[in-house]
């Protein structure tokens, strides 16, 4: 089990996925609806309108609602995007077990404990059917994906399957809805609208759960005789095909999934188990220390499944989706299905090599991990969790060239038990034995070479180099060279979990769940990034800038810890090459894609890290790069003189030309704005560079005279001075007078300025001062 997103809250007793976004609501056991974001972890809405319990909940598969039942009685149908209740649905005369919404019409079917299912018609807000005939606790009930039936499970030991055709063609404008309504007052339970099409007997206790095949004529059911018993139908009858048994306590839920051959049940026994639904055996069985569990969900569109339990929820996958796969120049090995696959980049051609599992092995989880290629002798090395853990040998045959791929059916590999494996030159391969921390050197013939123990306790290796390793520890990576055997470098990090080398070796990435570290080739850290969202893959493109993808972006990352987003994803994908602006990358269905990106900002980015500015104006003149984040940028980074070309908002450039010296741009900006706080900050700039002849400019333009006469003074411009004392003469200025006098060394106009305020002391101080003479 991988587990994606886990909660903890108080009973979950029912669980809904979004169809399209990555969304699961959770109804509890305390009457509140939770709706969470399970790709960010994090609680988008709470609603709380319900008294007591709420069992069943479903998402609406195109409008934005959801319907919920509870303990009190009530359907309520609610619009998440108006965070509210729109309306509630009364009839149902006991604790509501499940509901949901129909894929087509406008109907919700809810089963509940007064023994009834009863058909609602959401847009007239009626019921417009109520099936009966169980004789206990209707425990759940579900539309058929695609056909007019409808299954429900009782505590009176039986699954029902209900025909609702007549419903179907019955079903017109509400007007017809409410007349039906009436009719079916006439009787207590009233029409005919649905029947009972088969009642499924085979079960010794009360049955809890029972869900349709999304394609087969198939029904699963699981009951509190702690057994899962698969069903057949056809037109005329339903019968019991096999029973699965292997759970020590009521099985509270149990359904198909969505994508693989396989039942998944969970019990009050704690446990999650899977079975294979054509051999009809168990698979595998997952458990918790102290928690039941109560309902299960399955995704319509991914691989993902949902358990609640009584102290919260969890969101996981059976199997990993991310194909193994190695890049080698032009050349892409990668797994699919049960084939060794190989994709040439530049023809976007890809043909089948070979065969590697053998069919009917349909275990979990049994797939390649991790595919080395060694490119001169044409072998691939795949690693699995096969025997906890092993690896497979396969040599190509030379003479098979690349046009004749296709034929190379299924050969007989060289096998072997250990964790890790991956070449380490051209004709050797190193295996890790996690048990006593030895790295065997095997030749490709299967045979040993040579062992080495290593130093630090490792749990993966990796290539670094030809006959290097990089290995990986809990909280460390270490390169460890296999002739000399000692430690080239290590590095502190978070647990990693895929490493990306440059196409020259000389530096690396290594990608954790939630980091990305870029460190040298001997693991000299350069910088980390960090990513609330899950780092999914990643590769270096021909400048050396690492393009990486988290579940929902593409993204790069510069030699100094830059980083940005280059596009958005709807569904994760993983990076195999990058070349120019293509990024080649493999789906999770083994596609391979080639997606066209802007690289026009991280190469405009790279461009000022490195100085080429004849490469900076180039793009500034030729591509469409501006906006406020691109602006402050080049603020940050320090430069405001490039940030200049892209603005035209002018007070926007005039904090950039006083910011990056250029008084001129700086001038033009000002006398554009006009206003007085530009200009004297203008004048403060303009006075920093000594450029007198603006600050001048500016001083006139905030008429600020006093400062004009000490700029005339200290540029001995006595000419201007004497104008200054003409102009404060006018203004009647006393003070502009005398500081303009004083500053003129003019001893008769001093005096002259005292003696007519009548202040005749100072007048005749100033006459008979040494310095009047």
């Amino acid at each position: 089990m991988l587990t994606k997103f886990e909660t903890k809250s108080n009973r979950v007793k029912g669980l809904s996925f979004h169809s399209k976004r990555p969304w699961i609501l959770a109804s509890l056991h305390s009457g509140v609806i939770q709706l969470w974001d399970y790709r960010m972890g994090t609680l988008i809405d709470r609603f709380d309108e319900h008294d007591g319990p709420v069992r069943g909940v479903h998402f609406h598969n195109s409008q934005p609602l959801f319907v919920s039942g509870g303990d009190d009685y009530k359907i309520k149908v609610w619009n998440y995007k108006m965070h509210r209740c729109l309306f509630t649905l009364l009839g149902h005369l006991d604790y509501i077990r499940t509901v949901q919404f129909h894929h087509e019409n406008p109907w919700i079917v809810s089963a509940s404990d007064d023994q009834t299912i009863r058909i609602w018609n959401w847009q007239s807000r009626t019921c417009i059917s109520v099936l009966t005939g169980h004789n206990h606790y209707v425990m759940c009930a579900s539309f058929h994906p695609k056909e007019d039936i409808v299954v429900s499970a009782s505590l009176d030991q039986t699954v029902r399957v209900w025909d609702i055709g007549s419903l179907k063609r019955k079903a017109g404008p509400p007007a017809d809805d409410i007349l039906r309504l009436s009719q079916m007052n006439t009787d207590l339970f009233g029409g005919v609208d649905a029947v009972v099409k088969y009642v499924l007997e085979g079960h010794d206790r009360g049955v809890n759960w029972a869900a349709f095949h999304p394609t087969l004529p198939l029904i699963v059911s699981g009951a509190d005789d702690r057994q899962v018993k698969l069903w057949r139908m056809n037109d005329t009858k339903a019968w019991e095909v096999d029973t699965l048994r292997g759970h020590m306590n009521n099985v509270s839920c149990v359904m198909f999934h969505a994508k693989q051959d396989i039942i998944v049940s969970n019990s009050e026994d704690k446990s999650i188990r899977v079975w294979d639904a054509t051999k009809r055996t168990g698979i595998q069985t997952f458990r918790r220390e102290h928690d039941r569990f109560w309902i299960l969900a399955t995704h319509p569109e991914m691989n993902l499944l949902a358990a609640g339990h009584d102290s919260g929820m969890i969101v996981f996958k059976l199997e990993r989706e991310r194909p193994a796969f190695a890049v080698s120049g032009d050349s892409l090995f990668y797994t699919k299905d049960r084939f060794l696959r190989f994709y040439e980049f530049s023809t976007q051609r890809e043909t089948q090599v070979l065969t590697i599992r053998r069919p009917g092995s349909s275990s979990l989880n049994q797939s390649p991990k991790t595919l080395s290629y060694s490119p001169s002798e044409n072998a691939i090395l795949l690693c699995s969790d096969v025997d906890g853990g092993s690896y497979e040998l396969y040599c190509i045959s030379k003479d098979c060239t690349k046009d004749s791929f296709g034929r190379g059916d299924m050969q007989d590999p060289k096998k072997g038990l250990g964790g890790s494996a991956v070449f380490v030159a051209r004709n050797r391969f190193a295996v890790l034995d996690k048990g006593s921390n030895q790295v065997s050197v095997k030749s490709l013939k299967n045979e040993l070479v040579k062992k080495s123990a290593l130093p630090i306790a490792a749990d993966a290796i990796f290539y670094a180099g030809t006959g290097n390793l990089l290995c990986r520890s809990e909280d460390r990576v270490f390169i460890f060279d296999l002739q000399q055997r000692i430690v080239l470098g290590d590095l502190q990090t978070p647990f990693i979990k895929y490493v990306v080398w440059s196409n020259d070796m000389e530096s690396v990435a290594l990608l954790s769940k939630h980091a990305i570290v870029i460190a040298s080739k001997k693991l000299v850290h350069q910088c980390t990034l960090h990513e609330t969202i899950r780092v999914k893959s990643g590769a270096w493109d021909d400048n050396g800038i690492f393009i990486y993808t988290t579940l929902n972006h593409i993204k790069y990352c510069l030699p100094n810890g830059d980083s940005g987003i280059i596009k958005t994803l709807d569904v994760p994908i993983y990076i195999t090459k990058v070349v120019g602006n293509t990024i080649f990358c493999l789906g999770r269905d083994g596609k391979n894609k080639a997606v066209t990106i802007d690289a026009t900002e991280y190469i405009f980015k790279l461009s000022l890290l490195k100085k080429r500015y004849d490469h900076v104006m180039n793009m500034i003149r030729n591509s469409q790069l501006c906006g406020q984040a691109m602006i402050a940028y080049l603020q940050q980074k320090g430069f405001p003189e490039v940030a200049l070309h892209f603005v035209k908002d002018e007070r926007i450039r005039f904090n950039l030309a006083l910011e990056s010296g250029n008084i001129q741009i700086a001038v033009a900006s000002a006398t554009a704005i006009d206003e007085k706080d530009h200009w004297y900050r203008l004048g403060v700039e303009a006075l920093r560079q000594g450029n007198s002849g603006i600050v001048e400019y500016a001083y006139q333009r905030t008429k600020n005279f006093e400062r004009l006469s000490f700029l005339y003074l200290i540029t001995g411009n006595v000419e201007k001075l004497s104008k200054m004392l003409k102009i404060a003469e006018v203004k009647n200025d006393v003070m502009g007078q005398f500081h303009n006098a004083l500053y003129m060394g003019d001893i008769r106009e001093r005096v002259k300025i005292l003696e007519n305020v009548g202040h005749l002391p100072l007048a005749y101080i100033s006459c008979i001062s040494p310095w009047a003479t």
